[in-house]
């Protein structure tokens, strides 16, 4: 039986059907903006962040780390929830467009096919600190790459921590 989580309709099936739409965005005149990330367990810096980075354009899109990516990035223990689930939570907030998956550690391939106006990061990274090959591939589309106020105290590897200390605790 299919998921009902599988029914999302911001998810994109495939990056052809992302560039597809992309495509008629351009020729709708519409500006892109699209971020990125794990999105592990969605917190309050995240909506905080994904929130500003919406009124920068029309559309919001966030390429979401697949599983194994974020393995690769985060360790042999996450994600803590699974990929239908992390991008169903992220298509419930409504100023989020689309959410579609890369399954390498890095979205450069993505960025060349998408060609978005805006890439925007939270205020914890820099232009030194994007990957090299991202940084390369926004400046080759042109991207407009903005660093939004990022919302202290707030993290996953932190909201882990504490869960797993309140577990450890006997007070969940």
């Amino acid at each position: 039986m299919e998921s009902p989580l599988s029914q999302n309709p911001k998810l994109f099936p495939s990056l052809e059907a992302a560039v597809a739409r992309r495509k008629q965005l351009a020729e709708a005149g519409k500006k892109l903006v699209l971020t990125n990330g794990c999105f592990d367990l969605l917190h309050c810096g995240h909506v905080y962040y994904l929130r500003a980075a919406a009124q920068l354009g029309d559309e919001l899109w966030i390429g979401l780390n697949g599983a194994d990516s974020v393995r690769a990035l985060k360790g042999p223990t996450r994600p803590v929830q699974g990929d239908l689930e992390r991008a169903f939570t992220l298509g419930a907030l409504e100023f989020v467009s689309g959410v579609f998956f890369f399954h390498t550690p890095r979205l450069d391939a993505e960025i060349r096919a998408l060609r978005p106006d805006v890439y925007a990061k939270a205020g914890d990274y820099t232009l030194e600190t994007l990957n090299p090959d991202e940084r390369a591939a926004l400046l080759d589309c042109g991207a407009k790459i903005e660093f939004l106020p990022f919302l202290p105290g707030f993290s996953t590897t932190s909201l882990i921590g504490k869960i797993s200390c309140a577990a450890a605790a006997g007070t969940l």
